[in-house]
């Protein structure tokens, strides 16, 4: 009776536990399933927005700035009148020069007249030879005075057309750095404006020289595409295309400099702005995904949680082929179709049940 008695003590004490686990609640965790698509290969840094042109625009001339014709921000066109210096001194020097080969010319007149002269007086011995080529030689001074008179007036056409200040390029106007009614000097270095082109506009970023084969390669095969993305790489700003690869590697850092350029039609792209470039350098076809947050790292490697069909999770050792940070291509491991732990992992091991919770994220 007792060895009876003992036996069954015995086997109820064994059937606690697997009771108490079966009466374990359910934990609840969020779950993704795994799929099949396209992953783009992405290498991402740092970079920073530069203008293709910038222009500070200055005085060629000296004199006083009379007008400025552009508000400060305003887009203006290459040509577009920006200020102007008062012309009245340089087109009182283009009107003297004007007038000094006007002289000139006529002193040559004469002097052609008189060489005709003395030409046919020496033809009947009227006149000495020397004399013609005194003569010849007083035209000949003359003409290369006119030449000089040219070169003057087209010094101070130049020099009018300088008061006339124009727009090199199309852009945006800065803050104004010289007011009106200032006297200005070719030599200052303050200029009077700063303009900048916008649109394009490029980023120029770095990326480590051992991913210069793949980028080789991605821009031997076609455009290779460049995203643009806010400081917290959540927010897509813009998109552009890789437009070249610097010549030479830094040494110090073993980094390459790379340029995109993006067309910016929005502005969102400032200069001096540092943004996240993203340079798409291949596709992945076809493969598993699973969420980046489905990954668990053990002692042995990475592992994920499998929720079998009776609703308890199993650990999954994974191989994975690439992680962006959002999503991880699985190599081997997980199949698609199947149904992977996102959130709640803390509270999981293997054989536990779980109820999976609706993801309001």
């Amino acid at each position: 009776m007792r060895h009876h008695l003992l036996c069954a003590l015995f086997a109820l004490l064994l059937a606690l536990p697997a009771a108490a686990v079966r009466a374990q609640p359910a934990v609840p965790v969020q779950a993704a399933q795994a799929v099949r698509q396209d992953v783009p290969v992405v290498l991402s840094n740092i970079g920073t927005v530069q203008a293709f042109y910038t222009v500070l625009v200055r005085a060629r001339v000296d004199g006083t700035l009379d007008r400025v014709f552009f508000t400060e921000g305003q887009e203006v066109k290459a040509g577009d009148p920006i200020a102007l210096i008062d012309p009245r001194p340089y087109q009182a020097a283009l009107d003297a020069a004007q007038a000094k080969k006007a002289a000139d010319e006529a002193l040559l007149a004469n002097a052609r007249a008189d060489l005709a002269r003395y030409a046919n007086l020496a033809r009947k011995d009227f006149a000495s030879r020397q004399q013609v080529d005194t003569q010849q030689a007083t035209v000949a001074q003359l003409q290369a005075t006119i030449a000089g008179d040219a070169a003057a007036i087209e010094t101070a056409k130049l020099n009018l057309t300088f008061c006339h200040i124009t727009s090199p390029i199309t852009g945006r106007t800065g803050l104004r750095l010289t007011d009106p009614g200032n006297l200005i000097h070719a030599t200052d270095a303050q200029g009077i404006v700063s303009i900048t082109q916008l649109h394009p506009i490029a980023v120029i970023f770095t990326l480590p020289q051992d991913d210069l084969p793949r980028i080789q390669a991605a821009m031997a095969r076609g455009t290779a595409q460049v995203l643009a993305y806010s400081g917290d790489d959540h927010t897509e700003l813009a998109r552009g295309t890789l437009l070249t690869i610097d010549n030479q590697i830094d040494a110090a850092t073993g980094t390459v400099k790379l340029k995109a350029k993006f067309a910016n039609p929005d502005n969102k792209l400032w200069p001096g702005l540092f943004v996240n470039a993203h340079l798409q350098v291949a596709t992945l076809k076809n493969v598993v995904t699973v969420p980046d947050i489905a990954l668990q790292r053990g002692p042995d490697g990475l592992y994920v949680y499998l929720v079998r069909p009776d609703q308890r999770v199993a650990m999954q050792p994974v191989k994975v082929t690439m992680d962006d940070g959002h999503i991880a291509v699985i190599a081997d491991g997980v199949q698609a179709g199947e149904t992977v732990v996102t959130n709640g992992q803390l509270r999981l091991e293997n054989g536990s049940r779980v109820t999976i919770a609706k993801d309001n994220s």
